[in-house]
């Protein structure tokens, strides 16, 4: 059989960043066998819907140029991909389980339960339905639905049984059918859960490997059951391990702003970096890199050689990654970059923005980096990280404005000038970076002074602003 992955977001918000690492996996896998990915949208829970994010998954996957084959936008030989256009589907095949006595109607209220809750609570046992509504014989069931009443649907869960199944990460897996609750599978608006509409999905479309994160093992039990009920070929599961927060404390959490897949767009993070930092924490190159590009580890990739370990998000490691990729840019894509990202670009001149590149690039880790390192070459600074020497200031720009405008003219004049001045050049040059930048740290003190211009770096000395400081 074709190969073919899936990914099933919901659309209740910007997609996590987790998403995307779980997107990489089903995208590289496909590819590497010559398959399909899918794009399904579960958004059966109505509650949670928000207007718009349905837009938001399909920008975040071109950002990262993760396409899919097959969407809801695009469509595809399985269409619909929206689980809200398949509900008479999902009726039909709960239907089919209840014939075959897998499944059963539930009359019980929301009052019921709570009560039952709580009674279980009080008892210290585990909060599972007590089965009530599956002594029902047919006619109480008929009668019922009959008078309209409420109604949700249950799987039935065998009692006593080992449900196992092997795991192509994790390897072979277990549970007892005793503490898998009886799951409702469609609820009272027509409306499939989870695990009810994804395995029906997942069989429909012909999916083959299902890549998901470990915190959904405890449910798979659930969907062993399902394909046996139906008599299906369960497809192959691996679950991926989950990336912790940086302390190593729990799953990254949305609490977190760079969980979103929003916040690398806006902070400056280039698409392919995050996705070679994603690949880097849970698998490793088997020639040690860790740059590499997504052709390369799609090559290279093996499931059976991700990491069982759950890996900790590491932004500085993300930052030095990023910094990679930026320094192994050719200078005119670099500058398309932060004109795309930073519209202030988009209006200065480009001779003198692709000055710039060579000075400022070593520096950047991200393309936000760029105007706070080189803003002072289109303005003068309007702000100083401390006020200025005066002493230190004018031993500079008398020093500068007798030499030639080059780098090493300067700097023998500076130095020359500070021994007579009997000052440390080392503090002459740093109050000149200050005057002329604002800034204590910066690209190359002198050769950005070379590009800058001798008239424009002698004219900053003559603003009212630095007059004041003076």
């Amino acid at each position: 059989m074709t190969t073919r992955t899936r990914i099933a977001p919901s659309p209740t918000g910007f997609p996590h960043i987790g998403t995307i690492y779980q997107v990489l996996i089903d995208y590289a896998y496909a590819h590497k066998t010559g398959g399909k990915f899918i794009l399904r949208l579960e958004d059966t829970d109505r509650a949670r819907f928000v207007e718009g994010a349905e837009e938001v998954i399909y920008a975040s996957l071109a950002w990262f140029d993760l396409l899919p084959d097959e969407s809801p936008k695009i469509g595809g030989p399985f269409a619909p991909y929206r689980q809200s256009e398949r509900l008479a589907i999902y009726k039909k095949y709960a239907d089919e389980l209840i014939s075959k006595g897998h499944a059963y109607y539930c009359f019980c209220t929301r009052e019921r339960l709570e009560t039952m809750r709580k009674d279980q609570e009080a008892k210290h046992q585990p909060p599972m339905y007590d089965k009530t509504c599956m002594a029902l014989t047919p006619g109480d069931v008929a009668a019922k639905l009959a008078a309209h009443e409420p109604y949700v649907v249950r799987m039935k869960i065998p009692e006593h049984e080992k449900i196992a199944f092997d795991d192509i990460i994790s390897g072979h897996i277990e549970f007892d059918s005793d503490v898998i609750d009886h799951q409702v599978i469609m609820k009272s608006d027509g409306f499939p859960t989870y695990h009810f509409g994804v395995v029906v999905d997942d069989h429909l479309m012909e999916i083959t490997h299902v890549f998901r994160g470990k915190e959904w093992i405890s449910s798979t039990p659930k969907h062993v059951l399902l394909y046996k009920y139906f008599g299906w070929q369960m497809p192959v599961h691996g679950h991926l391990p989950l990336i912790l927060n940086e302390d190593g404390k729990g799953k990254l959490s949305k609490r977190h702003g760079h969980a979103s897949v929003d916040y690398y767009r806006k902070a400056g993070y280039l698409p392919e970096a995050v996705l070679n930092y994603l690949s880097n924490i849970v698998w490793n190159h088997p020639e040690g890199k860790e740059i590499y590009d997504r052709k390369e580890f799609i090559e290279q990739f093996e499931v059976t050689a991700i990491t069982a370990q759950a890996p900790r998000f590491d932004l500085k490691k993300l930052d030095w990654v990023n910094g990679q990729y930026i320094r192994a840019m050719q200078d005119e894509d670099l500058l398309a970059r932060i004109a795309d990202f930073d519209d202030r670009v988009k209006q200065l001149d480009k001779t003198l923005l692709m000055k710039t590149m060579p000075l400022v690039k070593e520096r950047m880790h991200l393309l936000s980096d760029y105007w706070s390192l080189a803003a002072f070459f289109f303005e003068a600074p309007k702000e100083f990280e401390r006020p200025l020497n005066k002493e230190l200031v004018n031993v500079a720009v008398n020093a500068l404005g007798e030499c030639d405008w080059s780098h090493e003219k300067m700097e023998q004049a500076i130095r020359a000038a500070s021994d007579t001045a009997k000052l440390k050049a080392r503090d002459v040059f740093m109050e000149l970076r200050l005057a002329v930048t604002g800034k204590m740290v910066g690209p190359p003190l002198l050769e950005s002074l070379e590009v800058l211009g001798k008239d424009i770096t002698l004219g900053r000395f003559q603003r009212e602003e630095l007059d004041k400081l003076l």
